[in-house]
């Protein structure tokens, strides 16, 4: 077990950036030379402006017409993304290994508000399984896939907790937190995870398209 420990949070840790890294810069520049060769028109019309409109639009809660459609939706979509982004970013666990690391000091959150936010990412996690499960639209176009995606992501949110609290074994936990970790890191660049290197390039052009040659909103 130690032996373990020491590979998932030593060598494999170098392993999971390089793949996470390389792969997001590999999946960006692959489409941007796919647009280039195939539909490079679409850089005649692009806009700054029409761009931010639409990416700060989708990023405000209730601003676009489908978001106030489905109001609980919309709350827990919201609440699930910025707890999944706040919390690795600064747990007060992975603060103090950063600075152990790197010498690196950030702000960490406190640890009921983390809790809190670790509970809000699995119960969104199984609001959307629920919602996979017994929404016909959502059922009919859901694969295997997204069952494992959905579990990838609850995962290392699943572990942390039960490791900080030391339920059962912490060492098995906080070994199978790491690990979940890294698999979900490297996983992002490869799955439908890769929504958050593309949606603002998704965004940008839908902008452009509606507002500078459609003359009309996108939201």
């Amino acid at each position: 077990m130690h032996n373990l420990y020491n590979f998932v949070s030593g060598p494999l840790v170098w392993i999971t950036f390089i793949i996470f890294i390389g792969g997001c810069l590999y999946r960006i520049i692959n489409m941007l030379v796919l647009v280039y060769q195939t539909e490079k028109f679409i850089f005649s019309y692009m806009s700054f402006k029409y761009s931010l409109r639409s990416i700060l639009y989708w990023l405000t809660p209730f601003a676009t017409v489908n978001m106030r459609r489905h109001p609980i939706m919309t709350i827990i979509t919201f609440a699930f993304h910025l707890s999944l982004l706040i919390i690795p970013l600064f747990l007060s666990a992975h603060i103090i290994l950063l600075e152990e690391a790197w010498n690196i000091v950030l702000f960490s959150l406190p640890d009921k508000l983390a809790d809190f936010l670790t509970l809000i990412v699995i119960g969104s996690c199984i609001f959307f399984l629920i919602r996979r499960l017994t929404q016909p639209e959502v059922k009919y176009v859901s694969s295997s896939s997204d069952y494992l995606i959905l579990s990838i992501v609850a995962a290392p949110f699943i572990t942390g907790f039960l490791a900080y609290h030391q339920v059962g074994g912490y060492q098995l936990f906080l070994i199978l937190h790491i690990l979940s970790g890294e698999i979900m890191l490297m996983a992002i660049p490869f799955t439908r995870l890769s929504h958050m290197l593309f949606s603002i390039f998704t965004r940008a052009y839908m902008g452009s398209e509606f507002g500078g040659i459609r003359k009309s909103r996108d939201w």
